[in-house]
This record gives C-alpha cells, structure tokens and sequence, in this order.
C-alpha cells in the first residue's frame, strides 16, 4: 500500500468520523473543506449551499478563504443560481446540471460579478462537483487553484468522492435538526393543550380561553357566539381593528364551514370554527393573522376549538340544569303557589330573582303567519321548540341584569316574570328579540299584563286570552 493511498484512507477515516460523531455542522463542513485542500493540494476549498430564498449560494464550510471574502459572497450575493445550467459561477452550473464544472481559466471567461470576485480572491481555475442525496442536489464542493489549470478525471473523482462526506453531513444535520423541530412541536403542542384545558378545568371560561390565546399567539382575540354577538374579547384596539366586523358579516354570508378543517383565514384574519354535534357553536376571530399563523399557531387554534366546544357543552349543560329549575319555579307559580312563601322567596334568590319587588305578567308567542299550522315554512322549528330556544336566548341575554327577571317556556309561550323598575332594556323587547334569535321565519306577539291582587295565575291566563284572540282576530276574513 503506497504512502498517498494510506493519506487518502486515513483521512477519509478521520472524516466518517466525525460526521458520525454528529459534530457542530460548520465544524465538520471546514473539516471536509480542510481535508480536500490537503489531498488535493488546493489553494482553497469550499462547501455552499442555497439561501432560505435559493437565490444564492452561500458558503458554509472554507478552508483557506479568508472570512472577509466568504462574507463578501454571502452578504454581497454574487455567486447566483442561475436556470441556466450553462451560465453563471461554476457552482451555479454544477447546482443545476446535477454534474461537475470545471473552469481551467477564469481569464479566459467572460467578465461578470463571479469573474470579478475569482480574480480579487487570486484564483484562476475551479472545480465544483455537486452534492446529491436522494436525487436531489443540496450544495456544492468547490476546489479552487492560483494558477489555470486543466482538472483530471482523477482529480473529479477525488472530488466527489469527498463531496459525499459533506453531503452527509449537511443530510445528518437537517434530520437532526427536524427531529429537534418536531420534538419542539410536539413538546409546545402538548403545553398549549395543557394550558388551554387547565383553563377549561379551573372554570376560566370564554374569556380565560380568549386570553390564553391571546398569550399564546401574541394577538387580539375575538370570541363570537353563533349570532355574532361577542361572548369575549382581548385588546382595547379590538374595535379600531381594522375590518374585522365586515368581514363577519361577509363571513356569514358564504356557504358554513363543512367541518373538514377548523381554521380557515377571512381578510386579514384567522377565523376558528368552533363544532359541536357538527353545528357551528362559536367563532374565534385572531385579529390580523391570517398571514402570521404558522404551524405551531394552526395546532393552538385546533386546541383551542376542542377546549371550547368543551367549555360550551359545560355551560349548555348548566343553563339546562338551571332552565329546568327556573321553569319549574314558574310553572308553581303559575299554579298557584304563594309567591310571598319563604320556601318559593329562597329558592327564586338563590337564582337570583327577588319575588319580593313589583312584577310585571309577559307572555310571548312565535308565529309565522295563517298558514303556519297546516304548511309551515322550509326551516321552521316547531312553537314548543321556538318556545324553548327562545327562552333561553332571553335568559341568556338578561343574564348580566341584577335582579334577573324570571324566564322559563312554558308550553308554546315564553312566560317572564319582569321587575316593574327594570325599563332598560324593556321585556318586550328582550322577548321579540328571543323570538327572532330562535327562529328567523317567526314574529313575536308579546302581551303584558299588571299584576293585580288576583295574582300570577289570572294574569297568565289574561295575557294566554289576550295572544290568543289577537290570533284569532288575524285569521279571520
């Protein structure tokens, strides 16, 4: 075995090495670099791969260059890839032709940027052989000599053969460092989760979740419920945002999300779809991320349309519980229990009314015209099931109001016990509002009565006439 021969295999020896020992990336590239100088006997030696752009070629691994010049091309931009493959720097080709480039003498080419940089560096010929894995080409290994000179078959060979050391390198540092990605994904993944679950958890509610979000992907939250009123928000600006309300309107307009993906973009804004029982429950608006939503963005939406189809579900299930007992409450009353009894005073406090303060009777209907009892329209719910919806659309929205005024259905009526000095908002307004929120086709006749001394159950059955002939008074002739 020659001497060159025991060089070539020790060396090469030295290099799996250290690309097997998982090195620092440009630790190991300056190596390869420094050990093709060597054998070959170069004047410089470099590795280069394409910009994030793929514009350019940039130097990441030298041997000889000095750091001002491997600056000079990777700020200055100058070795360009070029479609093509028989223009531009010797890099540029061999990068796009998949094959190696040599050029014995950069006098004798044609004056352009790289010319001009070759000859400032002092070289005058260059060999670059491409680096290729699964295919593709990554990079290329650059040799490079002061005088011309006429590269041989030989020397190609020794080239690439060294190139296949830097290509694992470069191929071992990518898997590594997507192996490193996708544990910090995962990793975060699961704190998000975590985060927005323990919100769920400790009864933080809507609100909780708008501000995790907001903590998690550094922007103006927006939670709407299924009539786009706002359940929560973050940020003061959120109303000078601009567009975000017409683009709800426009939002409500085209066709529903079909449930195959939760967020979508509209305008400049991500839009979480947020599904319960296949039914759009509530939408998270992100206010100005439509563009900035990366992956680990997408996964914290998806979390958060989970965590909040939970935390919907959870107040549904409350407000059944209570509506139940609201509706059971009213249902004694309006059978004659004594509304002055400790026992019926206690158990309407503990859901905040105060029997105790001057009422006022109102009973609402939905109707959807003459015809609606033999021929209802297309979408139309049922009375009993309006009756229902709309109840709780309006203890929904008198939830904030102290003290709450008594709301339950009541067969096909809603029926609402209404403190006399609560006048804004009025219960007749609150009532038809219920009405039309539970069923678009359907307009509300509502009556109000005094309560006198007879007591609730007379004034039920008066306002029950009362609906009943203006019924009877529209259908006739």
């Amino acid at each position: 075995m020659t001497s060159e021969l025991r060089r070539w295999l020790s060396a090469i020896g030295v290099l799996t090495s250290a690309v097997n020992a998982g090195h620092d990336l440009k630790m190991l590239l300056d190596q390869i670099a420094a050990t093709a100088r060597d054998l070959l006997d170069l004047d410089f030696c470099g590795v280069m791969v394409p910009d994030a752009a793929g514009k350019y070629l940039k130097i990441v691994g030298a041997s000889g260059l000095p750091a001002e010049y491997v600056q000079h091309v990777n700020d200055g931009q100058t070795i360009r890839l070029d479609v093509d493959r028989w223009k531009g720097a010797p890099a540029s080709r061999a990068f796009f032709s998949g094959e190696p480039c040599a050029i014995v003498d950069v006098d004798a080419e044609p004056d352009s940027m790289w010319t001009d940089v070759a000859r400032e560096q002092g070289y005058r010929s260059i060999l670059s052989v491409p680096l290729r894995a699964a295919g593709e080409v990554i990079g290329t290994l650059n040799s490079y000599r002061a005088s011309a000179h006429e590269f041989q078959p030989d020397e190609v060979e020794q080239l690439s053969l060294l190139a296949e050391h830097a290509t694992i390198a470069l191929t071992s540092a990518r898997i590594v460092d997507d192996l490193r990605e996708q544990h910090r994904l995962i990793a975060r993944s699961e704190e998000i989760h975590e985060r927005l679950l323990r919100v769920a958890v400790r009864s933080g509610g809507v609100s909780g979740i708008a501000i995790a979000l907001h903590d998690l992907l550094g922007c103006d939250v927006v939670i709407l419920d299924p009539y786009d009123e706002v359940l929560s928000a973050t940020g003061e600006d959120r109303p000078e945002v601009d567009g975000w309300q017409t683009e709800v309107r426009a939002d409500r307009v085209d066709e529903r999300n079909d449930g195959s993906r939760l967020v979508r973009t509209r305008g400049r804004h991500a839009v979480i779809d947020v599904l319960l029982n296949g039914d759009v429950v509530a939408t998270v608006w992100l206010l100005g991320r439509a563009e900035g939503l990366d992956q680990l963005g997408v996964r914290a939406a998806e979390h958060a349309s989970v965590v909040l189809a939970l935390e919907v579900l959870r107040q549904r299930t409350a407000a059944e519980v209570e509506q139940a007992l609201r509706g059971e409450l009213l249902a004694e009353l309006l059978a004659g229990a004594d509304s002055g009894s400790r026992s019926i005073r206690d158990r309407a406090n503990l859901m905040g009314h105060n029997l105790g303060l001057r009422h006022r009777m109102l009973v609402a209907e939905a109707r959807v015209g003459p015809s609606s009892a033999t021929a209802p329209r297309p979408g139309s719910l049922s009375v009993e099931k309006t009756a229902v919806r709309a109840a709780s659309e309006a203890v929904r929205m008198t939830s904030h109001l102290r003290p709450r005024p008594l709301i339950a259905a009541v067969h096909d009526t809603v029926v609402a016990l209404w403190p006399e000095n609560m006048t804004d908002p009025t219960g007749e307004r609150i009532l038809r509002r219920a009405v039309e929120l539970a069923d678009s086709h359907a307009i509300a006749r509502v009556v109000a009565i005094q309560l006198s001394d007879s007591g609730i159950p007379d004034a039920y059955r008066v306002a029950r006439g009362a609906l009943s002939f203006a019924s009877a008074d529209q259908s006739a002739p």
